[in-house]
């Protein structure tokens, strides 16, 4: 398996390369050839690594390691049978050499055999006690199979085995997460810390996990220890900060974004935050300032215009608004959420018939929220389409078959329509649902609460509940 790069001695590649260049032959042992070739293949020189193999086994024909680091390239390039085939010649040779199983469970994996791959790599474990590469290659196996508990124990092997391996550390937690189980990570993390106290990747993410669980306090205290640990910790300072946010303090929540943006070059997600803080601060001019810049440094964060969007939005100022979702829509015209702010904008706006046409495009590229349906029917009774409107309620109960609110919407538009067996039906079922959203019908269609037969079939509805 490849050696990190700075493993290799700098003599060796030199000498090396000067032999390419001169065509002098130079012997090498094949343990310098191997460095040579980890050289190249960690530095992505395929070409110069597989120069140094044809080289190495000239000069060492029967190096069974050489011969593996063939295998290797091969693998690499897809060419899988001739890996294969020079497997076994190898393991004819050399039969309980664990790497000739790490390297047909690499080929297994690379033709997505994950479970052929994670036979091998359990075969390879019964033939060496240098096993942490190998618990590594089987978390990440388990994870291509979308096997987290098994990948988070191989993970925790791997910890077990060398605690400073971040990367391991980080893969458990994300299993953790991937299953919900914050207890859990909790748990482990608070275990980890007990022999590490003074680790801020730990501390970084147990605060993580209990601001996922809403103990704000609790991640506020395991953000200050990462902080501690470590106070060039850019993370732990942006973590930090948004755990103030949920707090209100939104002043020391700017402290701590501000402390990222002085320590490394801004981010556009930085920005966004201190625009935010702002904003709840009543800073306007500094919130329009940090949304400037944060589409500035990143106009692909739709986060960024729709903050910007919204900041105009709520100011009254929808002129603005919709300049702003419009550059944005001009930069990534197939964003649902986009659409579905610049519809909101143009039905403020009362130009309905732009409402409309963006909220079919909000569906056409494939936002199927309850409000969006809501909200597009509305635009559509507004303009005096009620088919169509109609259509769009009976679309959006599809999504969602037990919506009172789409139910109830839906028995209006039937009536105003004249459709009165619909509406009998539809309306009744909306009561079935949800009797105490009844208000929501009489809210937006009060000319038809005094309506004998609505007000019977209340009654009705109303009498078999109880």
């Amino acid at each position: 398996m490849a050696l990190d790069s700075n493993e290799y001695p700098d003599k060796s590649i030199s000498k090396f390369e000067s032999m390419l260049k001169t065509d002098d032959v130079y012997f090498f042992d094949s343990e310098d050839f191997e460095e040579i070739i980890h050289h190249y293949l960690n530095n992505g020189k395929i070409s110069l690594g597989k120069k140094a193999i044809q080289i190495g086994l000239e000069q060492h024909p029967n190096s069974l390691e050489l011969k593996l680091l063939q295998v290797e390239v091969l693998a690499f390039e897809d060419k899988f049978e001739a890996a294969e085939k020079l497997l076994d010649e190898i393991q004819d040779i050399d039969a309980l050499n664990e790497e000739i199983y790490i390297q047909r469970a690499n080929i297994q994996s690379k033709q997505d055999n994950h479970q052929a791959a994670v036979n091998l790599l359990l075969d390879a474990l019964h033939l060496t006690d240098d096993t942490f590469d190998i618990h590594s290659l089987l978390g990440m196996e388990y994870l291509f199979m979308d096997d987290h508990e098994r990948a988070k124990l191989s993970f925790m092997k791997c910890v077990e085995y060398d605690e400073s391996d971040y990367s391991s550390l980080y893969n458990v937690i994300y299993c953790f997460e991937f299953l919900e189980d914050f207890d859990g990570a909790i748990h482990y993390l608070n275990d980890y810390l007990e022999r590490n106290p003074y680790c801020e990747v730990a501390w970084h993410q147990l605060g993580k996990m209990y601001y996922a669980m809403d103990m704000f306090q609790e991640a506020l205290t395991a953000f200050d220890f990462a902080v501690i640990s470590d106070d060039s910790f850019i993370g732990a300072y942006f973590e930090k900060g948004k755990v103030l946010e949920k707090l209100g303090r939104y002043n020391e929540a700017i402290e701590n974004y501000e402390a990222t943006i002085s320590m490394e070059d801004p981010t556009s997600h930085a920005f966004l935050r201190l625009g935010k803080c702002h904003e709840k601060l009543g800073n306007y001019d500094l919130a329009k300032y940090y949304y400037y810049h944060t589409v500035h440094e990143d106009p692909l964060l739709d986060k960024g215009w729709l903050a910007i969007t919204d900041f105009h939005f709520r100011q009254k100022n929808h002129e603005k608004a919709l300049y702003y979702i419009n550059k944005a829509i001009n930069i990534d015209g197939e964003n649902p959420l986009y659409w579905k702010k610049a519809a909101k904008i143009y039905f403020a706006l009362d130009n309905l018939d732009e409402a409309d046409f963006a909220y079919k495009q909000t569906v056409d590229l494939g936002n199927y929220e309850l409000d969006t349906w809501k909200n597009w029917a509305e635009v559509l009774k507004r303009m005096g389409d009620l088919n169509s409107s109609i259509q769009v309620l009976i679309q959006g109960l599809e999504f969602y078959p037990d919506s009172a609110k789409l139910t109830y919407k839906l028995a209006g538009i039937y009536l105003k329509n004249n459709e009165i067996p619909e509406a009998k039906k539809t309306l009744a079922d909306a009561m079935k649902m949800d009797l105490d959203k009844l208000e929501l019908f009489d809210g937006e269609f009060p000319e038809f609460s005094e309506v004998k037969w609505v007000k019977a079939l209340v009654s009705k509805i109303k009498k078999t509940s109880t």
